[in-house]
């Protein structure tokens, strides 16, 4: 890559995610970059891309997590840094996967740019999951209650990623197949789930 598109995103973009909730952090884009390239090596793909499509993907968060994906898309294709670096078409491209990443979208990506990010993005160790979903509740709501967190995050879990879950895996690797097994098995035992929960509750609530 560039030094110059290096140091950009490196320096200013990564930067902007430092004022995100404790789930949405840099080390969160970072294993999302690495998981990306990883992915990559099975297509003939401009890495590039794959790298800036990671850095944008959750960018968006600065407006509000509803409609991360299209404003965090809309930073990234009106972003004059990146026009010298990437051709017009390659912009849309890195655009519209970021639009496409989206868990709860039906529809699947429109390139593999997008079903890449998509994946990457899938962190579905089951204490990661839980761990990040509590952080993002503590960071959202702070006057909830202890009873209202756990059953918020058990909530959101068990409709995202229990059997009937609305998540969606575009290229089904391996370790994102594996993950998802556990974590439906895991919502299945509401109480072990919601032990889980009380516990990241309770660890991360006196940090």
């Amino acid at each position: 890559m560039n030094k110059d598109l290096r140091d950009y995103l490196d320096h200013v973009i990564l930067n902007v995610y430092r004022g995100f909730d404790q789930a949405h952090q840099p080390d969160h884009v970072l294993g999302v970059i690495k998981e990306s390239l990883e992915i990559a090596k099975a297509y003939d793909l401009n890495n590039d891309m794959v790298e800036t499509i990671a850095y944008y993907h959750d960018i968006g968060m600065l407006e509000g997590r509803k409609t991360h994906h299209l404003t965090g898309a809309k930073r990234l294709f009106d972003d004059p840094f990146l026009k010298p670096h990437f051709e017009t078409d390659e912009i849309i491209v890195m655009k519209e996967a970021i639009e496409d990443h989206r868990a709860s979208l039906e529809a699947p990506p429109r390139s593999i740019y997008g079903k890449i990010i998509a994946e990457a993005d899938r962190d579905l160790f089951a204490d990661h999951v839980i761990k990040r979903t509590v952080q993002f509740g503590l960071h959202q709501y702070p006057l909830l209650s202890l009873s209202e967190h756990v059953n918020r995050a058990y909530e959101h879990i068990r409709d995202k990623y229990g059997p009937d879950g609305y998540l969606t895996l575009w290229l089904e690797t391996k370790t994102n197949l594996e993950q998802l097994l556990i974590l439906r098995h895991l919502v299945l035992d509401k109480e072990k789930l919601i032990t889980i929960i009380t516990g990241w509750y309770q660890r991360l609530k006196k940090r």
